[in-house]
């Protein structure tokens, strides 16, 4: 990002870097999780329940390398030791499930998570919006993307 354009930035930019790299820290923590459950599910259907958290983990992840751009577009670095990731993270580790075939385990683990991430990137929505396009952009983009999130999940219990 150019000189210009973080002078017209109208928000503190380290308290912006900061908003995002905890967001940062959010995706992987839930990257990691989806990934493991889908290597770990198992039971009757376990096929489709893996595909639906390998999609989201992949999304995940996908979110986490659009927020270090944006974090490093800034000027800031994302953080880059995993054991600070749960840390610097806006909610804890969501955890995964104990029981491998216990499919309303996962559906509540990943729509709390899912829930949480809604409620950071409306509020960085909020916070950027009229200030700071791209990071604007971004954030409505990873937005749309968590609430789809939710309700494939949602409709997951509602099917059952």
């Amino acid at each position: 990002m150019g000189k210009k354009a973080r002078e017209i930035v109208g928000l503190d930019l380290k308290e912006l870097i900061s908003d995002l790299d905890r967001a940062y820290c959010d995706e992987w923590l839930a990257y990691y999780a989806w990934w493991y459950m889908a290597r770990a599910v198992e039971g009757q259907g376990y096929e489709d329940m893996q595909e639906f958290l390998d999609k989201i983990a992949k999304d995940e992840i996908e979110h986490a390398a659009e927020l270090a751009e944006r974090i490093i577009e800034l000027g800031g670095l994302p953080t880059n030791v995993p054991g600070n990731l749960a840390k610097g993270a806006n909610a804890p580790y969501p955890g995964v499930m104990r029981n491998l075939s216990d499919y309303k385990e996962i559906i509540k683990i990943v729509t709390t998570a899912e829930a949480g991430a809604i409620e950071v990137y409306n509020k960085l929505a909020k916070k950027t919006f009229g200030k700071d396009h791209d990071t604007y952009n971004l954030v409505c983009h990873i937005l749309g993307e968590e609430i789809g999130h939710e309700e494939m999940f949602e409709n997951l219990v509602e099917k059952k």
